[in-house]
């Protein structure tokens, strides 16, 4: 008996003692775990322009680039919203016919203008060399580059070809000086020339490694979204503010916005619910995307741009959005929409003065009563309710309109991004309810 309780009394030390070493065990292994799960990282797209195709010389607008570079080089400053420990840079040849040549790429830290601080500049690789060729339609993206980069920085990317670069791919409203030079400057401190464009060439996107809880929240729109009378050089297209606040949450804001762009057809760019796939949910760490599409397909039928397009239903419209929350929800990325703001009186003493009518009008507040009510989104942001003038409500209040009466001017578009409820955008899809809205 006396051996029988001894050995019971054994084995009771021993269980315990095997428990005890298994929670140590296990502590050590969480502990390793949330270690790893701290320093780990992810890719995050933290800018992008998004491409258009060159269009013919008998359009309404200029271009305002070249017809192809000639060894020179193109120093182009983009602002990412999200920073990052490394990053890499992509470039686009999706509307061209022919293979497209780049020789030299560098990246740096802005010093304003066109200079550069050169303690930061690098050079860009693709799979260990210093120049690539991108098949036509399609994209190109960098190696890593070793460049740690705060929020909000102003980079200079300096592309060179050594032989004919047709451009005939772009992105025509950049709202960014960039400068075209002879010869390689790609490491030149700074770039002195006359020879300025304000549109994006080659270069359509940016990414930063970041940390695992990073994430992208992308706005696929037409001008208002992409900065049109928002002041040059400066970053204040709504989505820059936007970037501003959401920065501090680890949230990187990608413009998806096209100038002319549409919901349903073609226009200054492939058609919203053809390149949602590319522009937006196919971006690295996207988690949410805003919607801002709408208003050309309503007003351009009938004016200069569409003379014989016919006006979309409320139902063609209507069902459009539903391909883009259908293509969303099956990626399990929120879709948010935002209703189309104000615009009487649009566009006066330009050949486009017709861009407005009251059965216009009418279609676009059908078209926002659907958004606000009919489910189909996980939120909605009301940026019509934020920007009407209240005694006159379809048009812009004076203080928010540029002067064209349908482009929200610099402080429209803070007003615009002010009015995001930043839980909208952070909270999981599965949480986000449709809220209550109301005329």
């Amino acid at each position: 008996m006396k051996l029988t309780a001894a050995y019971v009394l054994f084995f009771r030390h021993a269980c315990f003692l095997s428990v005890v070493l298994l929670m140590a065990t296990g502590a050590s292994a969480r502990a390793n775990t949330d270690g790893a799960q701290a320093h780990a990282t992810h890719w995050v797209a933290s800018w992008t322009a998004s491409p258009q195709p060159v269009w013919t010389p008998d359009f309404a607008f200029p271009t305002g680039i070249p017809p192809s570079l000639e060894n020179q080089t193109v120093r182009q400053i983009a602002r990412i919203s999200l920073g990052g420990r490394r990053l890499r840079l992509v470039f686009s040849n999706a509307y061209g016919n022919l293979p497209l040549n780049i020789d030299a790429v560098t990246v740096a830290l802005s010093d304003g203008g066109s200079a550069i601080q050169p303690d930061s500049l690098q050079t860009v690789m693709f799979g260990g060399k210093a120049h690539a060729t991108i098949p036509p339609g399609a994209p190109l993206v960098s190696d890593p580059v070793a460049l740690s980069t705060p929020d909000l920085t102003r980079l200079a990317i300096s592309i060179h070809s050594d032989n004919t670069t047709p451009l005939t791919t772009f992105h025509w409203d950049g709202r960014q000086t960039a400068w075209i030079a002879p010869g390689n400057q790609t490491t030149a401190q700074a770039i002195d020339t006359a020879n300025t464009i304000t549109a994006r060439v080659l270069l359509t996107g940016i990414e930063v490694e970041a940390t695992a809880s990073a994430q992208a929240v992308a706005i696929i729109g037409d001008s208002i979204t992409d900065g049109n009378m928002a002041s040059l050089d400066a970053d204040t297209r709504w989505p820059d503010f936007l970037a501003k606040r959401l920065a501090p949450q680890g949230v990187a804001v990608v413009n998806a916005g096209i100038s002319g762009a549409r919901l349903l057809r073609d226009g200054m760019g492939v058609n919203g619910v053809a390149r949602f796939e590319r522009d937006a949910l196919s971006l690295p760490g996207v988690s949410s995307v805003i919607v801002l599409l709408g208003i050309n397909d309503i007003s351009w039928p009938g004016t200069l741009f569409a003379p014989h397009h016919a006006r979309p239903t409320l139902s063609e419209l209507t069902a459009g959005y539903r391909q883009l929350a259908e293509q969303a929800h099956r990626k399990g990325i929120k879709l948010i929409g935002a209703t189309l703001t104000p615009f009487e009186g649009a566009l006066p003493n330009t050949p486009l003065n017709n861009y407005y009518n009251a059965d216009k009008n009418a279609l676009r507040q059908q078209l926002n009563r659907w958004i606000r009510h009919s489910g189909v989104f996980d939120a909605v942001v009301d940026f019509d309710r934020q920007l009407r003038d209240p005694l006159h409500p379809n048009r812009l209040q004076t203080a928010f309109d540029s002067g064209d009466h349908l482009h929200p001017g610099d402080k429209g578009n803070r007003a615009m991004a002010d009015s995001v409820p930043l839980e909208t955008v952070l909270a999981p899809s599965h949480s986000v309810k449709q809220g209550a809205h109301h005329e």
